[in-house]
């Protein structure tokens, strides 16, 4: 009765506007993952870790079909995520996300060339990287994991920080190694390669080109600082007051975000202003609400 209860609370509770865009970015996502793997990973024998890089070996010496082995061995590796990562929400998004890919993988060589599209296993590689990642990260936005060493990679990013790039190097990385026994080590390093290169394109997506800047500026002069600031750039503060804990003195802090080309103007600004203050000039790789900061209309 309680399990029947949460499912009818989740489904109340549920933006079926946000729902559909969910699962748009998780169909897109799977299905560009099975077109990765079967157009570049499979043809070119480059395992891709974890859970696909295992099926490309059973599949490889029993003919068993890829797609339906990954789902096979998916299926434990849902309850922790179950557990860590959204419980129903996490359950229904992943599940979706898997089958998509994993019958994807199975389904599309019918409408594809089995020999794949080139021969070179170099661009077969960075392709089938490039592809694999945009699907992942279309995955992981729409609030899913692509199953696997994914769900774990997914617990770990929440509950360390460490970037979902730096996991899958971590993690798959191992995977692949221990697979180079079976497809030789030449192609255990270009899965290495492309392993590295699928996590960045992931973050990528996930995250946004990263063409925001966020910049902390302390100073003894804050009203002057952001007057010139707003006036010659208009951008938007926001200060709060701090004490340096060798001086002890008190001083402001203001933050604000502005465009990349925007770096070093405000920095001469602040300078000019006040020759003593401190700018700190961090990325964001997005930004919501409130207005970034840009110079006003003449």
């Amino acid at each position: 009765m309680g399990l029947a209860s949460d499912v009818f609370v989740q489904i109340q509770r549920l933006n079926w506007r946000t729902a559909l865009r969910e699962y748009a970015l998780l169909s897109a996502g799977g299905l560009l993952m099975a077109l990765s793997f079967d157009i570049f990973l499979v043809p070119a024998e480059v395992a891709p870790g974890g859970v696909p890089g295992v099926a490309i070996i059973i599949n490889r010496f029993t003919g068993l079909p890829a797609g339906l082995t990954m789902l096979v061995l998916n299926l434990p590796l849902l309850i922790p995520g179950f557990f860590h990562l959204g419980r129903f929400r996490f359950l229904a998004r992943t599940f979706y996300a898997v089958l998509v890919f994993n019958l994807g993988v199975d389904i599309l060589p019918a409408v594809l060339p089995p020999e794949g599209i080139t021969d070179d296993l170099l661009l077969n590689t960075l392709y089938g990287a490039v592809v694999g990642g945009i699907g992942s990260g279309l995955i992981y936005r729409g609030r899913g994991t692509p199953g696997g060493t994914g769900v774990i990679s997914r617990i770990l990013q929440r509950n360390t920080g460490i970037p979902i790039s730096q996991l899958y190097v971590i993690i798959d990385g191992t995977v692949i190694l221990a697979l180079g026994l079976f497809l030789g080590w030449e192609k255990s390093l270009y899965a290495l390669v492309m392993l590295f290169l699928w996590g960045i394109v992931t973050d990528y997506v996930l995250e946004g080109p990263g063409l925001v800047r966020t910049a902390f500026i302390i100073t003894e002069e804050p009203k002057d600082v952001a007057a010139h600031l707003f006036q010659r750039m208009g951008v938007g503060l926001t200060g709060w007051q701090a004490r340096g804990m060798f001086t002890e003195h008190e001083r402001t802090v203001l933050f604000c975000t502005i465009s990349r080309p925007d770096v070093n103007t405000i920095k001469a600004i602040v300078a000019e202003v006040d020759p003593d203050a401190f700018v700190v000039v961090g990325e964001a790789h997005q930004v919501r609400g409130g207005r970034l900061g840009r110079a006003p209309e003449d």
